[in-house]
């Protein structure tokens, strides 16, 4: 699954596919309504591939919990339970391990919102991206 050119931006609801860059903004479409328009470095443009998930010992990939729920829900989308407690309970199914701390309930709901995105545009899937080699004469040990 590759989130490199699907991005969120701070105070927009949804997510947006990278067009092109100008010298001062880039250029993306909305992923639910295909509106293309520009949007800046300040608007708090952030790629998918980029967001983590707070655990007690790291942090996890958001392309690793979109994974977990593709698993969980067969590849389909989710029904957000309306109830915060039933969001909590079901995001510790999908990350037992979650920083109960610092994940909150809002950051719940996004990534369930995304999630259901995603998947009806088909850009989940189990597939774990390609990593480029460093140096193309290193062999495994």
């Amino acid at each position: 699954m590759d989130l490199s050119k699907i991005l969120s931006i701070t105070g927009k609801n949804g997510l947006f596919k990278f067009i092109s860059k100008t010298p001062n903004s880039f250029i993306v479409e909305g992923l639910e309504d295909g509106k293309r328009f520009p949007a800046f470095s300040s608007d708090g443009v952030a790629s998918l591939d980029n967001i983590a998930i707070f655990t007690d010992t790291d942090e996890i990939p958001l392309t690793k919990v979109f994974q977990n729920i593709f698993q969980k829900e067969g590849g389909k989308s989710i029904d957000v339970p309306k109830d915060n407690g039933a969001i909590k309970s079901y995001f510790a199914e999908i990350l037992p391990e979650y920083d109960r701390d610092r994940v909150y309930v809002s950051n719940m709901k996004k990534v369930f919102h995304w999630y259901n995105i995603l998947v009806s545009h088909n850009l989940v899937d189990m597939e774990e991206p390609e990593q480029e080699n460093v140096s193309e004469g290193q062999e495994n040990q």
